[in-house]
């Protein structure tokens, strides 16, 4: 792939950012496009090089993570060699106590933290799109739960503490939650449904908590993401993954991880994020808005796409949509609570 040279990122030294799940897909985008700005990235994941016997075990499918060969150093290095301060750290954030030893650390280290991106997944392998409720292995269906909403509750139940504290100071803190999808349809499985669409709600509640401490919580999608599991999966690398179009037409559409990184990276940089807060954007919309582009120059559009394809049937949230989330006894009657 040939890099964009007109690409400018926006300014983010002296930012601290924390990216829960940058081993790879989208949180390594994440964190690659935040190092373009020069913000210190925390790269956290389990996936570690102190575990080589992960790379030559035999992967049972392209999505089988666990025995992907990507690690956070990998990422933590790729971050400073685009200009920022990678730092990575193995963290099972669905281990409290973990979390909550990287967040001292930080503190430590940083005496600060202005970027929460919740990334964490995992979840692939559990999917079981096309089974209805009374026939998916449930154990798989919580398993999902867990990996991907448990460890963003723990992760800004122990971060958002030093967001709040920083964000006192200067420029608006920013919580970053990563999802599938910006509507409320239905999204093929129970418990794959319930994930995504937590995932806003999860945006929407620390929103709602966040509002008097000059942090903002946002939801973010990216389209068809042509992930390095992606890339396998159709049998193609970066350098020819055009190819996989003759397979999935879509594919032509896709999009690398870096391009909602950089959707972060500007979310992270506008000083009015805090009219964002509480509402779910996609990478795209966000590309036509900021004016970013992806790593070759292109700026990919799922929804354009979709619509030429399907029809214009995104239904994706709007404020028509919001105007039913506000409101309501908590607001009427506790309007000062929390």
């Amino acid at each position: 792939m040939t890099p964009d040279t007109s690409y400018r990122a926006p300014d983010l030294r002296g930012r601290v950012a924390l990216v829960a799940g940058a081993t790879r897909g989208t949180g390594r985008g994440i964190a690659l496009a935040l190092g373009e700005g020069g913000a210190t990235v925390y790269c956290t994941g389990r996936s570690t090089s102190a575990k080589p016997h992960r790379k030559s075990m035999k992967k049972t499918s392209p999505f089988d993570l666990s025995r992907r060969p990507e690690t956070i150093e990998e990422t933590a290095e790729k971050v400073t060699a685009r200009g920022g301060k990678g730092i990575a750290a193995v963290v099972d954030h669905l281990e409290p106590s973990q979390v909550e030893k990287l967040i001292a650390r930080i503190r430590k280290e940083q005496k600060a933290l202005h970027i929460l991106v919740n990334d964490i997944w995992g979840g692939d392998q559990y999917v079981e799109f096309g089974k209805t409720i009374w026939q998916v292995d449930l154990e798989k269906g919580f398993a999902m739960f867990r990996s991907a909403v448990h460890t963003h509750i723990i992760t800004s139940h122990f971060a958002l503490p030093l967001l709040i504290e920083t964000a006192k100071e200067k420029d608006a803190g920013l919580v970053l939650e990563v999802t599938d999808g910006d509507s409320y349809t239905y999204r093929g499985n129970l418990f794959y449904d319930l994930v995504k669409t937590t995932v806003i709600r999860l945006a929407f509640a620390q929103a709602r908590e966040l509002r008097r401490k000059n942090v903002a919580a946002v939801a973010l999608t990216p389209g068809f993401l042509r992930s390095e599991a992606m890339l396998d999966h159709f049998g193609v690398t970066e350098a020819n993954w055009r190819d996989a179009g003759k397979k999935e037409s879509g594919f032509l559409e896709s999009e690398t991880p870096l391009f909602a990184g950089r959707a972060v990276a500007a979310l992270a940089a506008d000083r009015n994020v805090s009219k964002k807060s509480g509402r779910v954007f996609s990478s795209w919309n966000l590309s036509d808005e900021y004016g970013f582009c992806d790593a070759d120059g292109r700026r990919p559009h799922w929804g354009r796409h979709s619509a030429s394809k399907y029809g214009d049937i995104m239904n994706s949230c709007d404020e028509g949509f919001y105007k039913y989330w506000f409101g309501g006894p908590i607001d009427t009657i506790y309007a000062d609570w929390p």
